[in-house]
């Protein structure tokens, strides 16, 4: 048996699983805190003053890049069919 296909056979056994995961986590959970401010949504500046966070718009939430991927391919899903129908 070559030793190439017995190390591959695990992968491809996982990576789906691994992959409809990260889909069900997406789908149930659109949202993750934001990395900058770690989900609060403002900064603590340097001399006690409070800035609030301009890459969640102080929401302290991130879209997922899974959920904004699946939220491009409906859009252009809908804008297909919109056209079709015309």
């Amino acid at each position: 048996m070559n030793p190439l296909v017995s190390l591959a056979s695990p992968l491809l056994v996982i990576l789906p699983l691994i992959t409809a995961g990260y889909l069900g986590l997406c789908w149930v959970w659109p949202y993750k805190a934001c990395r900058r401010c770690q989900g609060f949504g403002r900064f603590h500046g340097p001399f006690g003053g409070i800035r609030l966070c301009p890459s969640c718009d102080a929401t302290g939430l991130r879209l997922r890049a899974g959920r904004r991927v699946w939220n491009a391919i409906r859009r252009l899903y809908g804008d297909i069919n919109r056209y079709r129908d015309r």
